[in-house]
């Protein structure tokens, strides 16, 4: 298998909403928060849902790397209810092998509102459910050993046990991948990711916000310099500035693509992941890499959700 991506399994609840829906829940704008069932509920009692998709950020970007026709599979905790009957069916039938047995938990399958605002922009908040109750025995060791890569999520570490997971996944692969996930992920856990980049992580993916808040500077110079001396591969999305790749003294850059129809900016990241790291496995350059990744971002941000098909 040529990616096995371990990450929250979450069903995506689409809605689209105005900036005073923003406004009065309190909301932050482009960032996902946490909240409770009952706060899950509450947002959503108003709300017409547009689409309901088998999502989480490391799985969107594994349905990417399978539609581009290489095999994949996912490592993700869900219940045995309605929704995780729905999430299972709705990675099988993207050909991503599910690594993870069902059954009947006290929590249901987790799942994130993502509300868009007219200027395209999504704001998340996510009732983890059983997915952030994610833990070493849901594992699947000979998944991981017989993966070229493994690909693993931020997000993962806003709850105890994911940790625990994270680390053997970590210490069984034979190379990995992070997405830094979010700055507010990255400001709740900044010690641990700094040691994970610096020390644990054969490759790491973040946009701006995200590795300027880990390394705490303004300055993107200071990013290059940093990348430079990490001595890791470093890929930095900077929306319309394009994105940049760092290894060593080695730094390529893609402009990003102009003049696109910007509809829902859901997905972007894990679909630019997933373009990079379809050229990553297959051997392409750098360049290359970059260019596949500018692609995939530039077609899921002109439709909603996070699903190319």
């Amino acid at each position: 298998m040529k990616i096995l991506g371990i990450g929250n399994a979450i069903v995506d609840v689409i809605c689209k909403v105005d900036e005073n829906f923003l406004l009065n829940n309190n909301l932050t704008k482009s960032t996902m928060k946490l909240v409770d069932e009952a706060e899950f509920k509450k947002l959503l009692s108003n709300l017409k849902i547009e689409e309901t998709v088998s999502g989480g950020s490391i799985a969107n970007s594994i349905v990417g790397i399978s539609q581009l026709g290489n095999k994949v599979g996912f490592i993700g905790k869900i219940n045995d209810d309605e929704l995780g009957v729905k999430y299972e069916e709705g990675l099988k039938k993207e050909n991503v092998k599910y690594f993870y047995s069902k059954k009947k938990e006290t929590s249901p399958t987790g799942t994130c509102l993502i509300l868009i605002t007219p200027d395209s922009e999504r704001t998340m908040c996510t009732f983890l459910g059983v997915a952030g109750k994610i833990n070493t025995n849901d594992i699947n060791d000979s998944a991981i050993k017989e993966s070229d890569l493994i690909f693993l999520e931020g997000y993962l570490w806003d709850e105890g046990d994911a940790k625990s997971a994270f680390d053997k996944a970590l210490k069984l692969s034979k190379n990995s991948a992070m997405s830094l996930s979010d700055k507010f992920c990255v400001d709740r856990h900044k010690k641990n990711f700094l040691d994970l980049v610096k020390n644990k992580l054969d490759i790491i993916f973040a946009n701006e916000q995200e590795i300027m808040s880990l390394i705490g500077t303004k300055s993107f110079s200071d990013v290059v310099e940093f990348g430079k001396k990490l001595n890791k591969l470093l890929i930095i999305t900077r929306g319309e500035k394009g994105s940049m790749s760092i290894s060593g003294k080695n730094i390529f850059e893609c402009q990003s693509k102009r003049n696109l129809k910007v509809i829902d900016l859901t997905g972007a990241g894990d679909l630019f992941a997933a373009g990079f790291l379809h050229g990553f496995i297959n051997k392409m350059s750098e360049q290359e890499n970059l260019e596949k990744g500018t692609e995939m971002a530039s077609k899921i941000i002109q439709k909603i959700g996070a699903r190319l098909s």
